[in-house]
């Protein structure tokens, strides 16, 4: 037998554990500093805008106010609990979108404007990093040409302040420059984290395959010798026995050779490398990308959660498993069938996946034996893994599968 070198195990581990930039740590730190920048540019426009409040409609201003600084409050605490991000950067540039062009409409007095720029102007970067975190490079870049241009034609107008053509170009032009070097960065950002993410997935996948077949060696020598110096010895005895005494040592041996291979054949080769459940999350979702009907996609407290190696391969099958039955048994004739796919991480080291949809359900008694979705490619390799799997459904009433691990993560059963 070749032994597999125990530097490389070592080196193979350090570089696992190596701190690494990822798409999900990308899109993390640039919304955090969204929604920083947010609240620090919203607290600088305010005294602009109480003063600009007088050459607005009545109660226009105070409701402008209370939209945009409400929605840049909403996109800094998304930011800060990772919820909704997305939706909370989407809302806030549909909304400054909106404001922008209803400026014009609600000032009622553009001579006490004094001709000072709208204060939504300070808020323009805010909105248009708000569309390069929420929306596609493509219309991200259109957000943030069109918007600064829409600005500049404002300015231009009596409600803008009046100004120049020369000002109002400079203007739309700062705002544009700060909003592609905004795009630029996160975006070069997100392709290298991604590359990185890519690399890391594939290492690990090479990793967990190298360590099963180092973990089956081991377990091939053990029972090795455990054959030579049990069965071997327990059979050369038995067959030298002529006494009774002999005979009854003889049969004490076989027990405890049979006990022992019973253990051995309980424990079977078990992988102590753990692996970071954001791996889990990106190869469920590259799972997703060749089934026809889409599932609705919940994360939550991915980070910082690692499983051991023969956990995650257990929650990644089982969940697939589980949402190949959706697919084939949950739908309706003329019914429109809703699939969820949620992953929430338990502390430091645990995983709760729910394969969730609304179709027509089943009665779980009435499943023949032969069909092996459910008893072995679900409940059967949890359990092997140390983990287990409930499904809960009734007819007409939907079906979820839940995967936790360990047994009782998060109070699942």
């Amino acid at each position: 037998m070749v032994e597999m070198p125990a530097v490389d195990w070592r080196v193979t581990r350090l570089a696992r554990r190596r701190a690494t930039v990822t798409r999900a740590q990308v899109e993390t730190v640039a919304g955090r500093a969204l929604g920083l920048f947010g609240l620090v540019f919203g607290a600088q426009t305010v005294p602009v805008a109480l003063e600009q409040t007088a050459a607005l409609v009545p109660g226009a201003g105070a409701a402008l106010m209370a939209v945009l600084y409400g929605a840049i409050v909403a996109l800094a605490v998304a930011t800060v609990t990772k919820v909704a991000v997305r939706a909370a950067c989407l809302g806030f540039a549909a909304l400054y979108a909106i404001a922008l062009v209803a400026w014009p409409f609600l000032v009622a007095d553009p001579a006490a404007l004094d001709g000072s720029a709208p204060w939504l102007y300070y808020l323009c970067t805010v909105a248009t990093t708000a569309a390069v975190i929420s929306l596609i490079p493509v219309w991200a870049a259109a957000y943030t040409v069109v918007i600064p241009a829409m600005y500049g034609v404002i300015r231009l107008l009596p409600s803008g302040g009046d100004a120049g053509p020369l000002l109002a170009v400079l203007n739309a032009l700062y705002a544009v420059v700060l909003g592609v070097v905004v795009l630029a960065i996160i975006t070069m950002l997100r392709q290298a984290a991604e590359s990185v993410d890519s690399a890391q997935e594939a290492a690990l996948q090479r990793y967990d395959v190298a360590a099963r077949q180092h973990a089956n060696e081991i377990e091939r020598v053990k029972i090795d010798a455990l054959v030579h110096d049990s069965v071997l010895t327990t059979l050369l005895s038995a067959a030298a026995a002529t006494t009774p005494e002999q005979e009854q040592l003889a049969a004490r041996m076989a027990s405890d050779a049979v006990h022992r291979l019973d253990e051995v054949g309980a424990t079977g080769p078990r992988s102590l490398d753990r692996v970071g459940l954001p791996v889990l999350v990106r190869r469920l979702r590259a799972a997703l990308t060749t089934f026809n009907t889409p599932f609705t996609v919940r994360v939550v407290n991915a980070g910082g959660v690692e499983l051991p190696v023969e956990a995650m391969e257990a929650l990644y099958t089982a969940a697939v498993q589980a949402m190949v039955n959706s697919l084939q048994h949950a739908d309706e004739p003329g019914l429109s069938t809703r699939r969820e796919l949620r992953i929430r991480g338990v502390r430091a080291g645990g995983c709760v996946i729910e394969i969730a949809d609304n179709g027509r359900g089943f009665d779980v008694d009435q499943v023949p034996e032969g069909r092996l979705g459910l008893r072995i490619s679900i409940e059967e390799r949890m359990a092997n893994a140390g983990g287990a799997a409930d499904i809960a459904t009734r007819v007409g009433h939907g079906t979820t599968v839940t995967l936790a691990w360990p047994l009782g993560a998060g109070g699942a059963a």
